[in-house]
């Protein structure tokens, strides 16, 4: 892991790695071989990583809480390593049946907490309202003096969500995903929309390689502020990529374009009108 920077910059690995259907064991040893071999402040892994996507029905016997032994082992990782990690599961709720298609966070220190996924695709391929229940709370993470709120996959796609993040003053918002290769398209076009129109870092880190009958396309990358790519990883292979995020960009950002600012003036604009 490497040593924060100040708060002027993070360096965020995005761990585009092809996980093993079903086997929670194998997937945490690829966690763990990632964190051997590549220096990053903040490590982020696909939507669903821990178990990987396509196991259905299976979700009720993998599905497990954050005190269990594989979130118990990932975080004894993060205290080894004194990394912050990101990854995809299926978490048991607080309240007994029902599960969550949760982003996982192991802070360095070992704490774990969750972003509960609120938007779930329920259409075409994907029958996540079968299997989870959608959360209700946005989650905001510090790492580095950064700021990231935290979305998975379909939920990138309410513009609402994002601008949410940005108005509570994040940095940048981190989409984990699941996308198949049908998906690519509009996936790579709402991210630079996402970041342009709030004045922030957009980071998305897509599962990649075949699971039953759906082929993932990797495709991870980061978008600056201004809406430029800053890294990519490759298509249909697992590839970790470094990008270096700077605050002075965000910043300056914001004063050339202040969406936020102006955001904030119509929500006031707006509340005034209703009270009329």
């Amino acid at each position: 892991m490497k040593s924060c920077n100040g708060n002027n910059s993070i360096r965020v690995a995005l761990c585009q790695i092809q996980c093993s259907l079903g086997n929670k064991k194998e997937n945490i040893a690829k966690i763990k071989s990632v964190l051997e071999e590549h220096s990053a402040n903040l490590y982020v892994f696909p939507e669903m990583f821990l178990t990987g996507y396509m196991i259905r029905d299976e979700v009720s016997i993998l599905s497990e809480s954050l005190n269990g032994n594989n979130f118990q082992t990932v975080a004894d990782l993060s205290r080894q390593h004194s990394a912050n990690i990101i990854f995809g599961a299926a978490v048991n709720d607080d309240l007994a049946g029902l599960i969550r298609n949760s982003a996982v966070i192991a802070y360095q220190d070992g704490k774990i907490e969750r972003y509960d996924k609120i938007h779930l695709a329920n259409f075409g391929p994907f029958e996540e309202g079968l299997y989870f229940t959608s959360g209700k709370n946005l989650k905001i993470i510090e790492i580095c003096g950064f700021k990231f709120g935290l979305i998975i996959c379909y939920d990138i796609f309410f513009p609402e969500v994002v601008k949410s993040y940005a108005l509570a003053g994040v940095d940048g918002v981190i989409c984990i995903s699941a996308s198949p290769v049908t998906s690519k398209y509009s996936f790579e076009t709402v991210m630079p929309a996402r970041a342009v129109e709030n004045a922030i870092y957009m980071t998305y880190v897509n599962q990649v390689g075949s699971q039953l009958n759906q082929v993932f396309f990797g495709g991870s990358r980061v978008v600056d502020p201004s809406g430029k790519q800053v890294v990519k990883n490759s298509c249909f292979n697992s590839d970790v990529t470094i990008a270096t995020l700077d605050k002075s960009c965000v910043e300056r950002a914001k004063k050339m374009r202040p969406t936020i600012r102006d955001s904030l003036v119509f929500k006031r604009n707006i509340d005034v009108l209703g009270q009329e």
